[in-house]
């Protein structure tokens, strides 16, 4: 792009929305002459002439028409760069609502919120949890927090976490009864403690993979809850195996209240992920919050 050539296309666009020199030049803040001169030097510039001029009004030949449908879009997401950044200059301020599981809450997204709020009094977060996978535009969220593999492609994703190992545990109480499972299918001769998907309207599946193969199981058992932590403590009173992330279960694995199976079907999954629908959305304080959860690791 020459020089000047980003001034020439907000001058055309300003001149075909007010379809006059005269407001077009006021609210750029240029003299209508300057404005004139502006114009024709692009349309010597492509060869083409942009506008069609008559005492009364001006307005766009189809060239015109073609560019400013071209152009225009492009400048307005310049504009909105270009406030976001300005907005940095002031106390960032807002309500951001995001959804995500009361693993990712607990584990990922509050300690780094405990340190970010304090800096920003005036930004405001809720967070809701929902283990479905939640259409984030329809439900007016302005985030979610999902697995990387369970992230939208037509979604912008952030990671927010480390990678994440699942590991399936029970009680020594609940194994003095019954043997350990061996591979995955045994698990249907077990009590399993299942989480119930809202978005789906079943059970979640138990997920397996090991040397390359991948098996899901869907499992039985006497418990089914919606939430995480409630299936650890059933599986922590003996009532049945559990499948829950690793870092809740290692607390308990040390201290040896909890036992661990079927590990080497258990690969590390990727973690956590911020999405959001578009760029263009993004305020400055949902920009800086993103840069306060992106995992850096």
């Amino acid at each position: 792009m020459q020089r000047g050539s980003l001034d020439d296309l907000v001058a055309l666009v300003a001149v075909a929305r007010e379809r006059s020199f005269t407001k077009a030049a006021a609210q750029l803040g240029v003299s209508q002459s300057a404005l004139s001169q502006t114009i024709r030097q692009l349309e010597a510039r492509l060869g083409i002439r942009l506008l069609t001029r008559t005492t009364r009004s001006v307005g766009l030949t189809e060239a015109g028409e073609r560019l400013l449908r071209t152009v225009a879009p492009r400048l307005e997401e310049i504009e909105a760069g270009l406030a976001a950044v300005s907005e940095l200059r002031d106390k960032p301020a807002g309500t951001i609502r995001i959804t995500a599981g009361d693993h990712a809450i607990r584990s990922i997204l509050w300690p780094k919120l405990e340190k970010f709020l304090p800096r920003y009094p005036d930004i405001k977060v809720e967070l809701v949890i929902d283990y479905g996978l939640t259409d984030i535009v329809a439900e007016r969220y302005d985030a979610g927090v999902r697995w990387g593999e369970q992230v939208a492609q037509d979604m912008i994703a952030v990671r927010i976490g480390p990678d994440l190992g699942f590991a399936v545990v029970g009680a020594k109480s609940y194994f003095a009864k019954r043997p350990p499972p061996r591979t995955p299918q045994d698990l249907v001769g077990h009590s399993c403690i299942n989480l119930r998907l809202p978005t789906h309207g079943g059970l979640y599946a138990w997920e397996f993979e090991r040397d390359g193969r991948e098996v899901r199981v869907r499992v039985e058992g006497q418990l089914v809850f919606n939430g995480i932590f409630q299936i650890l403590d059933a599986a922590l009173a003996g009532f049945g195996l559990a499948h829950v992330p690793e870092d809740l279960a290692q607390p308990h694995l040390a201290r040896g209240r909890l036992q661990r199976v079927l590990e080497d079907w258990c690969p590390p999954w990727s973690g956590y992920h911020l999405y959001y629908p578009s760029r263009r959305q993004s305020s400055a304080a949902f920009a800086l919050l993103v840069d306060a959860l992106r995992h850096r690791g």
